[in-house]
């Protein structure tokens, strides 16, 4: 049985392999999606020569042992940028790079690339080409997977990762916007693996004060600090034969990334205050809306630590990337709400359900269910609760929009739409977190104290 599972993690690391069923530890039907062949090819710089195919889902441009198209270039980051497959079209993202990137000559951060186009990393410039045999990729048969749902192809791909992470011990990294299910995600690898019967132990990294954290993570000795008047075992001892969940790892300050890393290379822990390590038997996994490559260059994570986390890394897609699940989403959560059987038939009339596949749910499934639990509370005043759910991505602001002036210079009137539009995206992100400015700062993307000095220009504190 160890065999077959070391041999279904190489499986998984290779991403688009397909093992003989007759290997398997256990038989599992999977489907296969053929996409286009993607080549990077370097054309300047001193790699000049080196390719790298898109043989999954993405690819890493950096000097990091272990990016998918590294390079000697020192003027390049350890993770400079990504080329991602997204809605059947390349998206490149710049990671957090020192040197920025650059598609066909403009400097970007998100842009789209296509056959031909030229991206340009500190020194060295890449030509996205076509790969020579289309590729094949994986996707699960089912349409659910402990407590998630969905039939879209997106999903379908997580569903066959999920498969295949379960059937092992490898640390999972899962990342996504904030509402995409990562807890319900860690408790589903948790429930069909073989430490189902073992504990489930969340910590939330970024709710925990960071003096606090160790001791919750670790555990500590009585007496070893003021107030501790008696021993705790921590998390990681208080998971020992099952799991535990390290939720917005991303937010594990500097000094603590050493210890997990302990943990996670010797399974061992050192309570505050003891003289030993302790022996741990568990699985980790871990989950941020960050993307920890970005941190890793700006000196905020570990690299050593990044690696160690994402043995199986999984992305988690937002809802907007899969409007066809929301009907099966609706059906579902209204299956787990109290008294929602009277009126599940009003809440899935298909005009009702057709206005919620439009939106754009910036707070992807936990915004889905605080809209159906509005509907159910409001009784018949919710009958009609789409616009209330639309207005969170349509621009709402008490100031009309200019006309464009073409006597004012460019940017003068630029900077009049771009006052606009900041005022609109912060209201609707403010109503759609119920204020909570630490929610909105984690969907938007930003630092909070960013996002205070937003709501102060706009008088929106």
């Amino acid at each position: 049985m160890v065999t077959g599972t070391h041999q279904l993690l190489r499986w998984f690391m290779a991403g688009r392999d397909t093992p003989n069923p007759a290997t398997l530890p256990a038989a599992r039907q999977v489907d296969e999606t053929l996409v286009t062949a993607v080549r990077l090819a370097v054309i300047s710089g001193q790699d000049r020569g080196a390719v790298a195919d898109l043989a999954g889902e993405r690819l890493v441009i950096g000097t990091q042992e272990g990016a998918g198209l590294r390079l000697r270039d020192e003027t390049v980051s350890r993770f400079h940028c990504e080329i991602a497959r997204q809605d059947g079209r390349l998206l490149l993202r710049d990671l957090g790079s020192l040197n920025g990137t650059l598609v066909d000559g403009v400097p970007v951060l998100v842009a789209y690339v296509r056959p031909g186009s030229l991206v340009t990393v500190g020194a060295t410039v890449v030509r996205v080409e076509l790969g020579p045999a289309p590729v094949a990729l994986r996707h699960s048969p089912r349409t659910r997977f402990g407590g998630l749902v969905g039939h879209s192809i997106a999903m379908r791909r997580v569903f066959d990762q999920l498969e295949r992470a379960a059937q092992s011990d490898a640390t999972v990294l899962l990342l996504g916007e904030t509402g995409t299910g990562k807890e319900a995600t860690a408790e589903a690898i948790h429930e069909a693996g073989r430490r189902r019967e073992g504990p489930f132990v969340t910590v939330d990294c970024g709710a925990i004060p960071a003096e606090l954290l160790e001791s919750e993570l670790f555990g500590h000795e009585r007496g070893s600090f003021t107030g501790a008047l008696r021993a705790r075992e921590g998390s990681f001892r208080a998971a020992a034969g099952g799991t535990v969940f390290l939720d917005e790892i991303g937010e594990l300050p500097l000094d603590l990334q050493p210890k997990l890393l302990r943990v996670l290379e010797r399974r061992t822990v050192k309570p505050v205050g003891a003289e030993g390590h302790i022996p741990v038997d568990l699985r980790v996994i871990a989950a941020t809306h960050q993307d920890l490559r970005a941190q890793v260059n700006a000196g905020r994570f570990r690299g050593d630590l990044y690696y160690r986390l994402a043995v199986v890394e999984i992305h988690l897609p937002s809802l907007r990337e899969r409007p066809e699940d929301v009907p099966l989403l609706i059906e579902h959560l209204l299956d787990d709400m109290p008294g929602a059987a009277a009126d599940k038939a009003r809440l899935l009339a298909p005009s009702w359900v057709a206005g919620l596949a439009r939106h754009a749910w910036p707070g992807n499934v936990r915004e889905l269910r605080n809209v159906l639990e509005r509907a159910l509370a409001l009784g018949a005043a919710a009958a009609t609760p789409v616009p209330a759910a639309a207005a969170v991505s349509e621009p709402t602001s008490a100031a009309p929009a200019p006309a464009v002036d073409l006597t004012q210079p460019f940017r003068p009137a630029r900077d009049a739409w771009s006052a606009i539009f900041e005022k609109a995206y912060l209201t609707a992100l403010l109503d759609a977190h119920g204020g909570n400015i630490r929610a909105a700062a984690r969907a938007a993307m930003i630092d909070r104290v960013y996002l205070y000095r937003l709501l102060d220009k706009h008088g929106l504190r």
